[in-house]
């Protein structure tokens, strides 16, 4: 079984810039949700895929993905995704013999800064770097679905304060 085995921090400084290897832009929807679990468009620059996620369970879930051509992620990604799309520039920044994807969200997210790791086992030991914050791995709070509820709620009531506040405590 294909798994994804992940966790994320916040940042503590922004010292991981000056060691980025690659940088790849993102568009995502979610198409649907079923228990635990999602079903996601993503597209890239040169390559779309769809991706089914399973139920997390600590940090690991099953993953499986499947490339579809870019025509095909536009038109779900303009008719099939529930909430906005999101947009983010991953930055692969290699640390302790892993690769750190750091996510700069854009758009409806914009300001919101993640990085994660992904491991191959769950057990994996993980060397922190030293702009690497607090774990958000298991908090809701930090779930993309909990970060797009907020920023809808800012984009409906701009001038109201206690939605920016909201927001503003997702991203401290």
């Amino acid at each position: 079984m294909a798994a994804e085995i992940e966790r994320r921090f916040l940042l503590a400084n922004d010292d991981w810039r000056a060691h980025v290897t690659h940088v790849e832009h993102f568009r995502d929807g979610l198409i649907a949700r079923f228990g635990g679990g999602k079903l996601r468009v993503r597209q890239a620059l040169d390559r779309a895929w769809i991706t089914v996620k399973g139920e997390r369970v600590g940090i690991a879930r099953s993953e499986f993905e499947y490339e579809i051509p870019i025509a095909d992620a536009e038109e779900m990604l303009a008719t099939l995704c529930q909430g906005p799309v999101v947009e983010k520039a991953r930055h692969s920044v290699p640390y302790g013999g892993l690769t750190w994807s750091i996510d700069v969200h854009e758009g409806a997210l914009a300001g919101i800064v993640f990085a994660e790791v992904e491991l191959s086992a769950i057990d994996e030991a993980v060397a922190m770097p030293p702009w690497a914050g607090r774990e958000i791995t298991h908090d809701p709070d930090y779930k993309k679905e909990a970060l797009i509820r907020r920023a809808l709620e800012v984009s409906r009531h701009p001038t109201d304060p206690r939605a920016h506040g909201r927001v503003a405590t997702a991203l401290e």
